[in-house]
């Protein structure tokens, strides 16, 4: 089980993998194939080793029914920590401080003519 750096959605396609006793990244092309997704050895490494930031529907659909799972299996969405609560227990985060600054807006000034 692998999650992305903002740990909001935790991969869990190598522990379905190892409850079907895959244990190879390799040994997910053959399905895929008979599924009619034909992956790179390279994709299917990255799909099971890293949580994938798009995913093709029809890749999805077939690694539902090779495992005879949800997507709610593959995919697990964890809630955000509030921004009050993310505040008391520290610094605020550079996102948050970034979302509170204002433009500012331009004066023009034209240059007065000293010749007249």
């Amino acid at each position: 089980m692998t999650s992305n750096s903002d740990d909001q959605v935790q991969w869990n396609l190598r522990a379905l993998m190892s409850v079907a006793g895959m244990y190879q990244t390799t040994d997910l092309r053959e399905p895929l194939r008979e599924q009619g997704v034909n992956l790179s050895r390279e994709q299917v490494f990255r799909l099971v080793t890293k949580t994938p930031d798009r995913l093709n529907m029809t890749v999805l659909a077939a690694l539902c029914r090779i495992f005879s799972c949800s997507p709610n299996d593959l995919i697990e969405v964890r809630a955000a920590v509030p921004v009050a609560k993310r505040r008391a227990n520290g610094a605020a985060p550079a996102t948050d401080a970034i979302a509170e600054l204002r433009p500012i807006p331009a004066r023009i000034h034209r240059p007065t003519d000293e010749k007249q």
